[in-house]
């Protein structure tokens, strides 16, 4: 990578893929990408092992942001494969999850311990898709409480130097100061290219710090529209909002804003 003039920056469920992981709106538009050589940097909640299944499915080549922000990963010819953690590892988290759920008086369910029959109830994974989704390296997802109670929660993780974020169907548990944007940050610093251009795309409130990062910000809406948590930034014209849900969403607002330029 030698500083092209743009980045596509982009949170992959419920923004580039539906909820039933299918991103094949996309595919022509990614294609167009790859043929441009424009970078495509998944920058998601799942796992290193998700993405690279992903990335061979795509095609792509190019860096990625894994856990909410908790690591980074590239490739260089001199050294191959690279990785760079920017916080606690989850054998570190994952007695804090216990910690709070204490604290909190109400149990705190991770993936990890979820049975196959819950996880393809709740995240529609089942078999070598959900391990791959359980096996974490850097947070711990977990069945979020009542809204209620989530204020009390965060309070209690900022208490103890932790962050949690709420994606569409997971909550997660991360160090504090881990974000899709400081990822970013680093990634851009990593790789000696400060001056790129990023068109950041999400969906939910996990992306604010990635949307917030961006020099051109795109809100994708689900089937009911955007994401309640998103709705001050499009009001504010700070994020724009793409014109259709999910994948074809996503495909419309990269050709507008990049191809079409």
């Amino acid at each position: 990578m030698t500083g092209p003039v743009w980045w596509v920056v982009t949170d992959l469920d419920g923004t580039l893929m539906d909820h039933r992981y299918d991103w094949s709106p996309a595919a022509d538009v990614l294609r167009d990408l790859r043929r441009r050589e424009i970078p495509v940097i998944p920058c998601t909640s799942k796992t290193a092992e998700e993405v690279e299944r992903f990335r061979a499915e795509v095609g792509l080549r190019d860096p990625y942001i894994v856990e909410n922000g908790g690591a980074i990963h590239g490739e260089t010819p001199s050294i191959g494969s690279w990785q760079q953690a920017l916080g606690p590892t989850w054998a570190e988290l994952k007695p804090q999850l216990q910690h709070l759920a204490a604290d909190l008086g109400e149990p705190l369910r991770a993936l990890d311990d979820l049975t196959a029959a819950e996880g393809d109830q709740l995240l529609g994974l089942s078999g070598e898709s959900l391990l791959q989704a359980q096996r974490r390296c850097c947070s711990v997802p977990f069945v979020p409480p009542s809204t209620t109670l989530r204020p009390r929660l965060r309070q209690l993780a900022a208490e103890r130097g932790l962050a949690i974020v709420q994606g569409n169907r997971m909550a997660h548990l991360l160090g504090a100061g881990v974000s899709k944007g400081r990822a970013l940050k680093v990634l851009k610093q990593r790789l000696g290219v400060a001056q790129v251009r990023v068109l950041g795309l999400g969906d939910s409130p996990n992306d604010l710090p990635l949307l917030e990062a961006a020099d051109v910000a795109v809100v994708v809406p689900g089937p009911e529209g955007p994401h309640p948590a998103l709705l001050e930034g499009v009001q504010s014209g700070r994020f724009q909002l793409a014109a259709f849900p999910h994948a074809q969403g996503w495909a419309d607002a990269v050709q507008r804003n990049i191809l079409d330029v």
